[in-house]
């Protein structure tokens, strides 16, 4: 490591006492330690201590470079820490890190929980709906919140989606003399303490949660008519590969339905969509499903806007393509990018296919029919035919 100036300290509720002789020396020899106001106070820190400013901003950091300085951070500072914020700005050889037991280790111990088979999630300056993607039967959830407001109002948000049943642990001020743990259901959750940075565990009981397989039910996103139909939309997905950590760019976006499910797999999505009102319904889709981290919503004409965005793994056009918006895209991604577009007129159609005759893939026509009352019968009422192109650039 060189000689790093700078030292990322994980400290608990114990403060010094829990801290590593190696922990110690640094804090002794630190000519500024940064961290929260409790931070400082666990370590007996006072006028060499700087608390962070409001909004947090880890570059004041930098402007003690070259000399000895400490970072105080909770539990383990790569976890939900400040430790990954810092390390982005610095080269290697500039630091040191020593962690302390993390808040979700600490929690997952006291409750004889598996922590590899948790959820663990920071929601202290996120909103509740990012649980929504985790949610589903006995799963085993702790996350880190800003207040004990903030864990009654969880389990309010809760008991509004079906999951009042649930089972939480409030644990306020772990490892140290303050510690304490306490256990309600959701839906008469009393408890309103007043510390910082409290931790709740929850058991999910009484609701179904989102499925895990594309084609989710239309009726879950707000729009305008401009949607891809479930049947349609799975295939789609299906074409489009979705696989965690990839961009995808789905241009013509209409309600976001396509980026919502890919981004739901893991990855990101740049929604790009020409009508403000169909823009205003992405975003309150992706926040709905507490997707607004993942999914960023571009409003203007494709393939003009698209200059500048960064690289897509996958591209989806779900309709007005034409001959020079497809050279325009096709010339802007890199080999080895996904194409998916969709057609519903002759002429999309046509061209589709002679898109594939001149690029390979797989061309489909997909058909959906469903079972609608004639008179005292049923009958099938087919929708639009579709056809579907999906190439490797």
């Amino acid at each position: 490591m060189g000689n790093p100036w700078l030292t990322i300290i994980g400290i608990g509720e114990d403060g010094l006492a829990g801290l590593s002789d190696a922990s110690r020396k640094a804090l002794s020899e630190a000519e500024t330690v940064f961290g929260g106001e409790r931070h400082l106070a666990l370590a007996g820190i006072a006028d060499r201590g700087r608390a962070w400013p409001v909004p947090f901003d880890a570059n004041i950091v930098l402007e003690s470079r070259g000399r000895p300085t400490v970072v105080l951070a909770s539990g383990d500072p790569f976890w939900h820490g400040a430790g990954g914020s810092l390390v982005e700005k610095l080269r290697p050889g500039e630091w040191v890190a020593y962690s302390a037991p993390s808040t979700f280790s600490l929690a997952a111990a006291r409750l004889g929980w598996r922590i590899e088979h948790a959820v663990c999630l920071g929601l202290h300056a996120a909103p509740f709906e990012r649980l929504l993607a985790h949610l589903a039967r006995d799963a085993r959830i702790i996350c880190l919140l800003r207040d004990g407001k903030a864990a009654s109002d969880l389990a309010r948000w809760l008991t509004e989606r079906g999951w009042g049943a649930s089972a939480i642990w409030t644990l306020a001020a772990l490892g140290g003399p303050r510690e304490s743990i306490t256990q309600h259901r959701a839906d008469n959750y009393l408890e309103e303490s007043g510390d910082s940075l409290v931790t709740v565990a929850l058991e999910a009981k009484g609701g179904q949660g989102i499925a895990r397989s594309s084609g989710l039910a239309d009726a879950l996103f707000v729009h305008d008519g401009q949607l891809t139909k479930r049947p349609v939309r799975a295939l789609a997905l299906s074409a489009l590969a979705p696989r965690p950590g990839e961009r995808l760019w789905d241009v013509g976006a209409g309600s976001g339905s396509i980026s919502i499910e890919w981004a739901l797999c893991g990855g990101t999505a740049i929604a790009v969509e020409a009508r403000s009102e169909r823009a205003a319904n992405i975003r309150s889709n992706a926040a709905s499903f507490g997707l607004t981290h993942r999914i960023s919503v571009i409003e203007g004409e494709a393939p003009g806007i698209l200059s500048g965005l960064e690289a897509p793994d996958a591209v989806f056009i779900g309709g007005g393509l034409d001959a020079a918006r497809f050279e325009a895209i096709w010339s802007r991604i890199a080999p080895g990018t996904r194409l998916v577009a969709h057609a519903v007129t002759l002429e999309t159609e046509a061209l589709l296919s002679d898109l594939h005759q001149r690029h390979g893939g797989e061309l489909m026509r997909l058909e959906v029919a469903q079972a609608e009352p004639l008179g005292r019968y049923r009958a099938w009422k087919a929708a639009r035919p579709i056809v579907q192109w999906s190439a490797l650039r």
